[in-house]
């Protein structure tokens, strides 16, 4: 049974070395870490060199030309593990610190028939908001997840997919550039029949996500803070999954939906104006179709 993991980083070499090292003092030891470079240019490179880390031999190195996002770089470093002898991957960004117990703990449960993550959490709380089924409760507190749970959807963060569900579903889609690929490969997953579980003592530490709650005429939100270049991916790419899954609930859902987001960024949020305007680009794309990273075009 050979595990890779995957870490996929851009321009944060301090938090990837510190990601690396808590992978390689794991109490099961992957196979290989692939480091997938999303084409730094903080010297990442070489600050791997000075540390020693790209000679221990569990270490691989695979930089990409260009930066692809999240979504680009965790296609590229599944693809490599897969056709290099994986049978499971295990994804994470940089910024991830697995205890030492993290992939043990995760192994107890996964099989080949189903889709598993290991806990985000910071301190008490959650990292990320929690959705667990069959009840649709949302959770925050690590007391309240289970030793495992059927989830909503889990981030690409302690994802583990194994090389029979990779078989059928495939790569993430890389047009997200950030921001809802997790969402997206996760509904995919669910449509070719696979069930997605969170299990509930296999612990990674992350920093966590600024959400806050907002209520608008009795429809209650779970808001992220966003700067506008953010704000943009998380528009276009919530509308874009809804055009694929939903159908008509795009516009009955998922457009209203968002613009209540907008109007709980416009209340809570700074850079207002730049908000106004990454959401209706992002709007734009969204149904005109335009993928990839469009940031910069848009001068967000």
């Amino acid at each position: 049974m050979n595990i890779f993991a995957v870490v996929v980083s851009y321009n944060r070499k301090v938090l990837l070395l510190e990601c690396i090292n808590a992978l390689l003092n794991q109490n099961l030891l992957p196979k290989k870490i692939i480091i997938v470079d999303n084409a730094s240019t903080d010297g990442t490179v070489d600050f791997l060199k000075q540390n020693g880390l790209l000679q221990n031999k569990k270490v691989h190195l695979l930089c990409l030309d260009q930066n692809t996002g999240g979504a680009g770089g965790f296609s590229a470093g599944m693809k490599y593990a897969f056709e290099n002898g994986a049978d499971y991957v295990w994804m994470m960004d940089d910024d991830a610190i697995p205890h030492s117990t993290a992939l043990e703990e995760l192994m107890k449960h996964a099989t080949t028939e189903h889709i598993y993550g290991s806990l985000a959490i910071n301190g008490a709380y959650t990292a990320w908001t929690t959705t667990l089924f069959p009840e649709s409760r949302v959770v925050d507190l690590i007391t309240e997840i289970p030793e495992l749970s059927e989830v909503q959807s889990l981030p690409f963060l302690g994802y583990l997919t194994s090389k029979e569900v990779f078989n059928k579903l495939g790569l993430p889609d890389t047009s997200y550039f950030i921001a809802a690929d997790d969402v997206e490969y996760c509904l995919r997953a669910q449509r070719a029949g696979f069930k997605i579980y969170i299990c509930g003592q296999s612990y990674i530490e992350h920093p966590k996500s600024d959400r806050y709650p907002f209520n608008l005429f009795g429809r209650k939100l779970i808001c992220l803070k966003l700067v506008p270049w953010k704000r943009y991916y998380d528009t276009r790419n919530r509308l874009l999954i809804a055009r694929k899954y939903y159908g008509v609930r795009v516009f009955t859902q998922t457009l209203p939906a968002s613009f209540i987001r907008l109007f709980a960024a416009l209340l809570n949020e700074p850079n207002k104006m730049m908000q106004i305007k990454a959401f209706w680009v992002g709007v734009y794309d969204a149904f005109m179709k335009n993928t990839g990273k469009r940031h910069d075009y848009w001068n967000l």
